[in-house]
Protein backbone atom coordinates (compact mmCIF):
# COMPACT_ATOMS: atom_id res chain seq x y z
CA UNK A 1 0.00 0.00 0.00
CA UNK A 2 1.38 3.42 -0.98
CA UNK A 3 1.37 6.30 1.48
CA UNK A 4 -0.37 9.56 0.64
CA UNK A 5 1.77 12.07 -1.23
CA UNK A 6 0.74 14.67 1.35
CA UNK A 7 0.64 13.14 4.81
CA UNK A 8 -0.72 14.46 8.08
CA UNK A 9 2.19 16.08 10.00
CA UNK A 10 4.99 13.69 9.03
CA UNK A 11 2.91 10.53 9.51
CA UNK A 12 4.99 8.95 6.77
CA UNK A 13 6.01 5.52 8.08
CA UNK A 14 5.88 2.64 5.63
CA UNK A 15 2.73 0.52 5.76
CA UNK A 16 4.66 -2.61 6.66
CA UNK A 17 6.21 -1.05 9.76
CA UNK A 18 3.25 1.07 10.92
CA UNK A 19 0.92 -0.09 13.66
CA UNK A 20 -1.52 2.76 13.00
CA UNK A 21 -3.12 3.85 9.71
CA UNK A 22 -4.99 7.11 9.19
CA UNK A 23 -7.19 7.63 6.14
CA UNK A 24 -9.54 10.32 4.86
CA UNK A 25 -13.21 9.90 4.00
CA UNK A 26 -14.17 12.97 1.92
CA UNK A 27 -17.96 12.70 1.85
CA UNK A 28 -20.85 14.88 3.07
CA UNK A 29 -23.79 13.55 1.08
CA UNK A 30 -26.32 13.46 3.92
CA UNK A 31 -25.49 16.84 5.43
CA UNK A 32 -28.77 18.46 6.42
CA UNK A 33 -27.60 22.04 7.03
CA UNK A 34 -24.22 23.29 5.76
CA UNK A 35 -22.13 20.99 3.55
CA UNK A 36 -18.36 21.07 3.23
CA UNK A 37 -16.85 18.33 5.40
CA UNK A 38 -15.66 16.52 2.27
CA UNK A 39 -12.82 19.05 2.15
CA UNK A 40 -11.58 18.40 5.69
CA UNK A 41 -9.06 15.54 5.22
CA UNK A 42 -6.92 17.27 2.61
CA UNK A 43 -7.06 20.68 4.28
CA UNK A 44 -6.12 19.14 7.64
CA UNK A 45 -3.09 17.53 6.02
CA UNK A 46 -2.01 20.85 4.49
CA UNK A 47 -2.58 22.91 7.63
CA UNK A 48 -1.08 20.34 10.01
CA UNK A 49 2.39 21.61 9.11
CA UNK A 50 1.66 24.77 11.08
CA UNK A 51 2.02 22.60 14.19
CA UNK A 52 5.07 21.09 15.85
CA UNK A 53 5.35 17.32 16.06
CA UNK A 54 6.17 17.71 19.78
CA UNK A 55 3.35 17.75 22.32
CA UNK A 56 4.23 19.65 25.49
CA UNK A 57 1.04 18.23 27.02
CA UNK A 58 2.33 14.65 26.72
CA UNK A 59 6.08 15.29 26.42
CA UNK A 60 6.15 13.10 23.32
CA UNK A 61 6.67 13.56 19.59
CA UNK A 62 4.25 12.38 16.94
CA UNK A 63 7.15 11.20 14.81
CA UNK A 64 8.08 8.66 17.50
CA UNK A 65 4.92 6.77 16.49
CA UNK A 66 4.77 4.44 13.50
CA UNK A 67 1.84 5.92 11.55
CA UNK A 68 0.99 5.43 7.89
CA UNK A 69 -1.24 7.93 6.06
CA UNK A 70 -3.17 6.06 3.39
CA UNK A 71 -4.63 9.20 1.83
CA UNK A 72 -8.32 9.53 0.97
CA UNK A 73 -10.81 6.90 -0.10
CA UNK A 74 -12.63 7.61 -3.36
CA UNK A 75 -15.85 9.49 -2.52
CA UNK A 76 -19.04 7.68 -3.56
CA UNK A 77 -20.82 10.81 -4.75
CA UNK A 78 -24.51 10.72 -3.83
CA UNK A 79 -24.43 7.24 -2.30
CA UNK A 80 -23.86 7.13 1.46
CA UNK A 81 -24.42 3.37 1.63
CA UNK A 82 -21.71 2.72 -0.92
CA UNK A 83 -19.35 5.08 0.90
CA UNK A 84 -19.94 3.35 4.23
CA UNK A 85 -19.37 -0.03 2.57
CA UNK A 86 -16.08 1.24 1.15
CA UNK A 87 -14.99 2.45 4.59
CA UNK A 88 -16.03 -0.88 6.12
CA UNK A 89 -14.03 -2.87 3.56
CA UNK A 90 -10.96 -0.67 3.96
CA UNK A 91 -11.14 -0.84 7.75
CA UNK A 92 -11.47 -4.63 7.61
CA UNK A 93 -8.28 -4.72 5.52
CA UNK A 94 -6.45 -2.64 8.13
CA UNK A 95 -7.67 -4.80 10.99
CA UNK A 96 -6.68 -7.99 9.19
CA UNK A 97 -3.18 -6.51 8.90
CA UNK A 98 -3.17 -5.72 12.65
CA UNK A 99 -3.31 -1.96 12.15
CA UNK A 100 -5.14 0.57 14.33
CA UNK A 101 -7.61 2.42 12.02
CA UNK A 102 -8.10 6.18 12.42
CA UNK A 103 -10.54 7.88 10.05
CA UNK A 104 -10.64 11.59 9.22
CA UNK A 105 -14.11 12.62 8.05
CA UNK A 106 -16.13 13.74 6.34
CA UNK A 107 -19.57 13.66 7.90
CA UNK A 108 -20.46 11.61 10.96
CA UNK A 109 -22.58 9.00 9.16
CA UNK A 110 -19.33 7.47 7.90
CA UNK A 111 -18.39 6.22 11.36
CA UNK A 112 -20.85 3.37 10.86
CA UNK A 113 -18.37 1.78 8.46
CA UNK A 114 -15.43 1.84 10.86
CA UNK A 115 -17.50 0.93 13.92
CA UNK A 116 -19.06 -2.08 12.19
CA UNK A 117 -15.69 -3.38 11.01
CA UNK A 118 -13.97 -2.94 14.36
CA UNK A 119 -16.90 -4.39 16.33
CA UNK A 120 -16.75 -7.58 14.27
CA UNK A 121 -13.31 -8.23 15.75
CA UNK A 122 -14.15 -6.81 19.19
CA UNK A 123 -17.82 -7.61 19.94
CA UNK A 124 -17.42 -6.44 23.55
CA UNK A 125 -16.33 -2.99 22.33
CA UNK A 126 -17.44 0.25 24.00
CA UNK A 127 -17.75 3.67 22.34
CA UNK A 128 -16.75 7.06 23.73
CA UNK A 129 -18.75 9.61 21.74
CA UNK A 130 -18.09 13.38 21.88
CA UNK A 131 -20.69 15.48 20.08
CA UNK A 132 -23.15 18.36 20.32
CA UNK A 133 -25.90 16.12 18.98
CA UNK A 134 -27.50 12.90 20.16
CA UNK A 135 -27.36 11.21 16.72
CA UNK A 136 -29.84 8.63 18.06
CA UNK A 137 -32.62 8.80 15.49
CA UNK A 138 -33.61 5.51 13.90
CA UNK A 139 -34.94 7.29 10.81
CA UNK A 140 -34.15 10.85 9.72
CA UNK A 141 -36.10 12.26 6.75
CA UNK A 142 -36.84 8.65 5.75
CA UNK A 143 -33.14 7.74 5.82
CA UNK A 144 -31.47 5.20 8.10
CA UNK A 145 -27.94 6.20 7.10
CA UNK A 146 -27.18 9.83 7.90
CA UNK A 147 -25.27 11.96 10.35
CA UNK A 148 -28.35 11.92 12.63
CA UNK A 149 -28.52 8.09 12.79
CA UNK A 150 -24.92 7.10 13.38
CA UNK A 151 -25.04 6.29 17.09
CA UNK A 152 -28.38 4.52 16.76
CA UNK A 153 -26.80 2.30 14.10
CA UNK A 154 -23.86 1.74 16.48
CA UNK A 155 -26.29 0.80 19.26
CA UNK A 156 -27.85 -1.81 16.96
CA UNK A 157 -24.39 -3.35 16.62
CA UNK A 158 -23.26 -3.17 20.26
CA UNK A 159 -26.43 -3.15 22.39
CA UNK A 160 -27.39 -1.33 25.58
CA UNK A 161 -25.02 0.58 27.87
CA UNK A 162 -22.05 0.26 25.53
CA UNK A 163 -22.06 3.88 24.32
CA UNK A 164 -20.95 6.81 26.50
CA UNK A 165 -21.93 10.23 25.15
CA UNK A 166 -20.37 13.56 26.18
CA UNK A 167 -21.13 17.19 25.37
CA UNK A 168 -24.65 16.44 24.13
CA UNK A 169 -26.88 19.50 23.98
CA UNK A 170 -29.10 19.09 20.93
CA UNK A 171 -31.55 16.50 19.63
CA UNK A 172 -35.21 15.56 19.48
CA UNK A 173 -37.03 15.03 22.76
CA UNK A 174 -37.68 11.37 21.98
CA UNK A 175 -33.94 10.84 21.44
CA UNK A 176 -33.18 12.09 24.92
CA UNK A 177 -35.94 9.92 26.37
CA UNK A 178 -34.74 6.86 24.44
CA UNK A 179 -31.17 7.47 25.59
CA UNK A 180 -32.11 7.06 29.26
CA UNK A 181 -32.60 3.32 28.81
CA UNK A 182 -30.03 2.48 26.16
CA UNK A 183 -26.89 4.64 26.34
CA UNK A 184 -25.00 6.51 29.06
CA UNK A 185 -25.44 10.16 28.19
CA UNK A 186 -23.66 13.13 29.74
CA UNK A 187 -25.19 16.43 28.66
CA UNK A 188 -23.31 19.65 28.00
CA UNK A 189 -19.78 18.68 29.15
CA UNK A 190 -17.29 15.89 29.78
CA UNK A 191 -18.18 15.30 33.42
CA UNK A 192 -18.45 11.57 33.97
CA UNK A 193 -15.55 10.66 31.70
CA UNK A 194 -13.44 9.41 34.62
CA UNK A 195 -16.25 7.09 35.69
CA UNK A 196 -16.63 5.82 32.12
CA UNK A 197 -12.91 5.12 31.86
CA UNK A 198 -12.98 3.16 35.11
CA UNK A 199 -15.72 0.95 33.64
CA UNK A 200 -14.13 0.34 30.24
CA UNK A 201 -10.43 0.43 31.11
CA UNK A 202 -9.86 -3.26 30.34
CA UNK A 203 -12.23 -3.38 27.36
CA UNK A 204 -11.72 -2.53 23.68
CA UNK A 205 -12.74 1.09 23.08
CA UNK A 206 -13.69 3.02 19.94
CA UNK A 207 -13.50 6.84 20.08
CA UNK A 208 -15.58 9.08 17.84
CA UNK A 209 -15.11 12.85 18.04
CA UNK A 210 -17.53 15.13 16.23
CA UNK A 211 -15.78 18.48 16.32
CA UNK A 212 -19.07 20.31 16.86
CA UNK A 213 -18.84 19.16 20.49
CA UNK A 214 -16.70 22.30 20.78
CA UNK A 215 -18.40 25.63 21.29
CA UNK A 216 -18.74 27.52 17.99
CA UNK A 217 -16.82 30.40 19.59
CA UNK A 218 -13.86 27.97 19.53
CA UNK A 219 -14.82 26.02 16.43
CA UNK A 220 -17.12 27.83 13.99
CA UNK A 221 -15.95 25.72 11.04
CA UNK A 222 -18.58 23.02 11.19
CA UNK A 223 -21.82 22.30 9.39
CA UNK A 224 -24.16 22.32 12.39
CA UNK A 225 -22.77 24.71 15.03
CA UNK A 226 -24.49 24.45 18.40
CA UNK A 227 -23.88 27.11 21.11
CA UNK A 228 -23.07 25.96 24.61
CA UNK A 229 -20.23 23.61 23.73
CA UNK A 230 -17.09 22.62 25.56
CA UNK A 231 -13.77 24.46 25.37
CA UNK A 232 -10.62 23.37 23.58
CA UNK A 233 -9.00 22.55 26.92
CA UNK A 234 -11.95 20.41 27.99
CA UNK A 235 -11.67 18.31 24.85
CA UNK A 236 -7.88 18.21 25.08
CA UNK A 237 -8.03 17.03 28.70
CA UNK A 238 -10.46 14.31 27.67
CA UNK A 239 -8.11 13.13 24.91
CA UNK A 240 -5.17 13.01 27.32
CA UNK A 241 -7.11 10.51 29.45
CA UNK A 242 -7.19 7.98 26.60
CA UNK A 243 -3.54 7.03 27.08
CA UNK A 244 -4.19 3.94 29.20
CA UNK A 245 -7.24 2.73 27.29
CA UNK A 246 -7.28 -0.19 24.86
CA UNK A 247 -8.30 1.90 21.86
CA UNK A 248 -9.09 -0.28 18.84
CA UNK A 249 -10.31 2.42 16.45
CA UNK A 250 -11.16 6.11 16.25
CA UNK A 251 -12.42 8.90 14.05
CA UNK A 252 -12.60 12.68 13.95
CA UNK A 253 -15.40 14.17 11.87
CA UNK A 254 -17.40 17.25 10.89
CA UNK A 255 -14.76 19.88 10.28
CA UNK A 256 -16.19 22.00 7.48
CA UNK A 257 -13.20 24.27 6.95
CA UNK A 258 -14.59 26.91 4.60
CA UNK A 259 -16.99 28.25 7.24
CA UNK A 260 -13.97 29.52 9.15
CA UNK A 261 -11.82 31.44 6.65
CA UNK A 262 -9.39 32.34 9.44
CA UNK A 263 -8.22 28.72 9.55
CA UNK A 264 -8.56 28.62 13.33
CA UNK A 265 -11.03 25.72 13.32
CA UNK A 266 -8.72 23.67 11.11
CA UNK A 267 -5.81 24.41 13.45
CA UNK A 268 -7.89 23.20 16.40
CA UNK A 269 -8.92 20.06 14.49
CA UNK A 270 -5.30 19.29 13.64
CA UNK A 271 -4.06 19.82 17.17
CA UNK A 272 -6.73 17.57 18.64
CA UNK A 273 -5.84 14.89 16.09
CA UNK A 274 -2.14 15.24 16.91
CA UNK A 275 -2.85 14.74 20.60
CA UNK A 276 -5.23 11.86 19.91
CA UNK A 277 -2.64 10.05 17.79
CA UNK A 278 0.07 10.49 20.40
CA UNK A 279 -2.26 9.36 23.18
CA UNK A 280 -3.64 6.19 21.60
CA UNK A 281 -0.95 4.94 19.21
CA UNK A 282 1.16 2.43 21.08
Amino acid sequence: MKKSTLTFLFCDSEYSEANTVIFGAPFDGTTSFRPGTRFAPQIMRQESYGLEVYSPYQNKELTDKKIFDAGDLVPAIGNVGLMIDSIYDFTKKLISDNKLPIMIGGEHSLSVGTIKAVAEKYPDMYILHFDAHTDLRDVYYEHKLSHANVLYRAWEILGDQKIFQFGIRSGAKDEFEWAKNHVIQNKYNTNGLDEAISIIKNKPVYITIDYDVLDPAVFPGTGTPEPGGISFHELLNAVLKFTDLNVVGADVVELSPHYDPSGASTAVACKILRELLIAICK
